[in-house]
């Protein structure tokens, strides 16, 4: 067990996947009260460093200890045949009386003579703590406040990957758990959840270890920052600055030291290469002289110049510092801002010449629908009666709203993914479309399947290469793809090579979410529509993305809930739905 007021202790845990180390023997100790942040990048073990902490996973070497309760809430939520949300409702109900009245039988059974009564004080505490009496309460409170469906009748099958998150999560919360473990909680939430959820978690008197790519979160919970990106000594890093721009700082401070040393070392390596080729040169042919003159005294200078030679090799190779190959960084594509070709007139299907400029053929928008309205169940899913949307050439807009208020809807009205049953959609000639969805590959292969990632119909086996160069062949036999425009996905710098050469099912929730960015960008499409691109993306790649849609030249349409994001886009033209 840990110590008292220690609830969770990770002591040199290591494990990995059958030809992947993930975790080195990674220390670390989390007490009552302390809320420890997990980042890095993705596919560096957050979420299999959560589970291994949860039990669900067994360290090859190490162990985990905890003291108390467990509640996790998993990015990827299982559902099992005839789960309902009364289900995780009553399963809630039970545990947390159950551990109450474990509490009530030992402060009952306390032997007021003998026993200690510093353990039956947090004994006490504890009981009142988890207030069993009110957990109905706390977990319908938590539901409305993270807009879940609430009819305790209704299939968890029937709900979306949002909704079944956040009634897992408001389940979780009800709990009152010693231990906290939440992969990804901000990425369904609007900004009223988000805000309860941040005041639940500041008073959580337990241990909590949250992976997150929310930046306010980070700034606005947590008591130190973990990150589990490698520095150059190979090892994570424990950050105890609570606010995220001192966590940024420091990072970037190693990051610029690590790559100089590396430029360094590697201009020291070719500086080596080049010695050692020129004193053997020099060996073959300055000491070779005529044959059969001198022929004792040659053998001898041969001799001497091979040990200077060795000396020097020793000599580079004793003051060379291994440093291992720094992360990637995202290298943003140059994007077009108009289509080559806009003209919609009799010359339209003559060949283009490279040499002349057809931007200026372009006038209006891009991108528009008048009127929206997409019907839904119970009520439209989207109904914009007067409105028009327009995405001028290199245009900005920034959607915001709560869960419900038709972002998802709009964006995919947009791009054409879902008919309109009323109104008009428009786009103009030859211009290309980047589309990210919210929800995972299969959910966006559905929707629309012309602009899907190739990750959603990927079979078994297939490579993240494979499946990219399978995207770019759907959309040149599709008429949506410039050969002499296509974004290589090594250019990018969002996969490492090894990463592209596995399996995309291989990939990690994180990589996967990279992959489908990559093959939003593989088309160079004129108009980027992001919803929710902050969603499973390490916090540093989120500020390099944000970074990049600033500047590109393309236009871009951003849906989302991320508070720091919306900030950094707060010039942009804004959208609010209701």
């Amino acid at each position: 067990m840990p110590e008292p007021g220690v609830q969770l202790v990770a002591d040199a845990v290591t494990f990995g996947y059958p030809g992947r180390p993930v975790l080195d023997r990674l220390d670390l100790t989390v007490a009552a009260g302390q809320r420890i942040g997990l980042v890095g990048e993705n596919g560096a073990g957050k979420t299999t460093l959560l589970r291994v902490l949860a039990g669900d996973l067994v360290p090859s070497s190490g162990q985990v200890r905890r003291a108390g309760t467990l509640a996790v809430v998993d990015q990827e939520l299982e559902v099992r045949p005839g789960e309902r949300i009364g289900t995780l409702v009553g399963q809630t109900g039970a545990r947390v009386r159950a551990a109450a009245a474990a509490l009530d039988a030992t402060i009952q059974g306390f032997d007021h003579e003998a026993g200690d009564l510093g353990a039956l004080t947090a004994a006490l505490a504890r009981y009142e703590h988890l207030a069993a009496w009110d957990v109905d309460r706390r977990v319908d409170e938590a539901l409305s406040r993270f807009g879940a469906p609430r009819d305790p009748d209704r299939p968890l099958a029937t709900l979306s990957v949002g909704e079944r998150y956040r009634v897992r999560l408001a389940c979780r919360i009800g709990e009152r758990a010693d231990v906290l473990l939440l992969d990804e909680p901000t990425n369904h939430l609007d900004a009223a959840g988000i805000d309860h959820l941040t005041r639940v978690l500041r008073a959580w008197s337990g241990a909590v270890v949250i992976v997150t790519h929310d930046r306010t979160l980070l700034d606005d919970v947590m008591t130190a920052i973990l990150d589990l990106d490698p520095a150059m000594d190979g090892r994570p890093a424990l950050y105890g600055a609570t606010r995220y721009a001192d966590y940024r700082f420091a990072k970037d401070q190693m990051l610029r030291r690590w790559r100089a040393r590396y430029r360094a070392e590697r201009k020291r390596a070719v500086r080596l290469a080049e010695r050692l080729d020129a004193s053997y040169e020099g060996l073959s042919d300055e000491w070779r002289p005529g044959k059969g003159s001198q022929k004792h005294r040659r053998a001898t200078r041969a001799r001497i110049h091979v040990k200077a030679a060795d000396r020097l090799v020793q000599k580079l190779e004793a003051e060379a510092v291994a440093v291992p190959v720094p992360p990637l960084a995202l290298t943003f594509p140059d994007l077009p801002s108009l289509p080559r070709r806009a003209s919609t007139g009799a010359d339209a299907d003559r060949p283009l010449d490279p040499s002349a400029d057809h931007r200026t053929a372009h006038r209006g928008p891009l991108l528009e629908v008048r009127a929206p309205r997409v019907a839904g169940t119970g009520r439209p899913r989207l109904d914009l009666p007067g409105q028009r949307i327009a995405v001028e050439p290199a245009g900005r807009l920034l959607v915001v709203g709560p869960n419900g208020s038709g972002k998802s809807t709009l964006l995919a009205a947009l791009t054409g993914a879902v008919p309109l049953d009323r109104g008009t959609r428009s786009l103009a000639v030859g211009v290309r479309l980047g589309v990210l969805a919210q929800e995972g590959p299969t959910e966006l292969a559905d929707r629309a399947p012309r602009t899907a990632g190739p990750s959603a119909g990927s079979s078994d086996g297939v490579t993240a290469f494979d499946a990219y160069a399978r995207h770019a062949l759907d959309l040149l036999e599709a008429g949506l793809l410039d050969p002499d425009q296509l974004v290589p996905v090594a250019a990018l710098g969002l996969l490492t090579e090894e990463d592209l050469e596995r399996p995309v099912r291989e990939l990690s929730v994180g990589q996967r979410r990279r992959f489908d960015l990559a093959c939003a960008l593989l088309a160079a499409p004129h108009v980027l529509v992001l919803d929710e691109p902050t969603n499973h993306l390490s916090v540093g790649l989120v500020d390099e993305l944000t970074a990049a849609l600033r500047v590109t030249s393309a236009a871009v349409v951003v849906a989302t809930h991320d508070r720091r994001m919306r900030a950094d886009l707060a010039d942009w033209p804004v959208l609010e739905l209701a």
